[in-house]
């Protein structure tokens, strides 16, 4: 949702919605983040930890996007954990055939 974009609440009144477009910098920040504490620490305490400040709405966009694209988990406590295997997605490319460029 681009951050200019409205909501009708009641009537006529129109309250601006707020979303946090994070760049691909801060992003790459979060998860290598994530990936370094994997299993250690809770959301909050994962945020507190980054390397340079980062808005909460900012902050929770990148974990739902990290979530939905099957990089990290969560855990019941609410424990983030970094899930992604790189070698495993490398190797069942390989199995079903697709073209795979190392970067």
């Amino acid at each position: 949702m681009p951050i200019s974009a409205y909501q009708k609440i009641s009537g006529s009144t129109l309250t601006k919605i707020i979303s946090r477009s994070p760049t691909l910098d801060t992003v790459i920040m979060v998860e290598r983040t994530i990936e370094k504490y994997s299993g250690e620490f809770t959301i909050r305490e994962l945020w507190q930890k980054l390397p340079k400040k980062v808005m909460w709405g900012t902050y929770r966009t990148i974990i739902n996007y990290l979530e939905s694209i099957n990089k990290i988990g969560i855990t019941k406590k609410g424990i983030v954990v970094y899930i992604w295997n790189p070698e495993l997605a490398r190797r069942y490319i390989k199995k079903i055939g697709l073209k795979y460029e190392k970067r």
